[in-house]
């Protein structure tokens, strides 16, 4: 962030995005306690699909709200007085499925038939982790979570297809128990991790076993008597799109850069 605040509150955060003063790797570890949400915002013909394509992969896509079509304005129950064009430290356009450049804000594109739709962030439980020991490597590093694409396909929606992506942090093979215990309640948030390990890594058809060359995001460390443990990923609608090819023009946020909501971790919880 290019302005220091002591403590800044999900507004703050917001707020230095709009202002374009926003400027840190990624939004995560900020405003503990609170949600963070993937953005994919589309055209209003392809939004009946999209809420199908969340609600048949809910672990990939938990579906938090969407605006109304048109309207760039948040629902209040997630962030109050927040625009969907400005609000987001970085964004990211298709066309036509392809990707094409990353944006700070998407003001000229935003449509009079534009839908944004608000994805569940794996962020909400690394607070959890780090409660109780267990600080995500990427924190520890001050970088982006890696992101792997899968060979897993999704139960598809319409226009939509393709794999699911995951995001991955390593851990000791003894505390998987209380990483799967503790991440396990966030349904809204991905929920407990869906592979592990070598054999997990291949079963999703991930190649990259040390960590070094994530598809997004940062490369991590995966130190003596680690294994890799992956959980369902809200980059996996992005990667939907480009699978997808939908015609036109198609938003997002950039991957690690996420919406900072007022709602609460534990709202994603059950």
């Amino acid at each position: 962030m290019t302005v220091a605040l002591a403590s800044p509150t999900p507004a703050d955060i917001r707020l230095l995005c709009r202002d374009d003063k926003f400027r840190a790797p990624a939004t995560a570890n900020l405003c503990d306690g609170h949600v963070q949400a993937n953005v994919i915002i589309l055209p209003n013909k392809f939004a009946a699909d999209f809420r199908a394509l969340c609600a048949r992969n809910p672990v990939p896509c938990p579906l938090l709200g969407e605006t109304l079509p048109g309207d760039a304005t948040v629902p209040a129950r997630l962030a109050a007085n927040a625009d969907i064009r400005y609000d987001l430290p970085l964004y990211r356009t298709y066309v036509d499925g392809a990707y094409v450049e990353e944006k700070r804000d998407v003001a000229k594109e935003w449509k009079e038939d534009s839908v944004a739709f608000f994805i569940g962030c794996s962020y909400s439980f690394e607070a959890a982790l780090t409660a109780q020991g267990l600080v995500p490597r990427h924190t520890e590093l001050n970088r982006n979570v890696p992101m792997y694409r899968t060979k897993v396909p999704l139960a598809a929606a319409g226009v939509f297809g393709g794999n699911m992506v995951v995001s991955m942090r390593p851990y000791p093979l003894a505390l998987l128990p209380l990483v799967r215990e503790t991440t396990r309640p966030f349904v809204l948030a991905h929920g407990e991790p869906v592979a592990w390990g070598v054999e997990g890594a291949r079963a999703l058809g991930i190649t990259d076993l040390d960590g070094t060359k994530p598809d997004f995001g940062d490369a991590t460390e995966i130190r003596e008597g680690e294994v890799a443990v992956y959980w369902g990923c809200g980059v996996t609608p992005q990667l939907s799109v480009m699978d997808s090819k939908i015609p036109g023009l198609v938003l997002s946020h950039a991957p690690g850069h996420m919406l900072v909501l007022d709602m609460l971790n534990k709202d994603v919880c059950v």
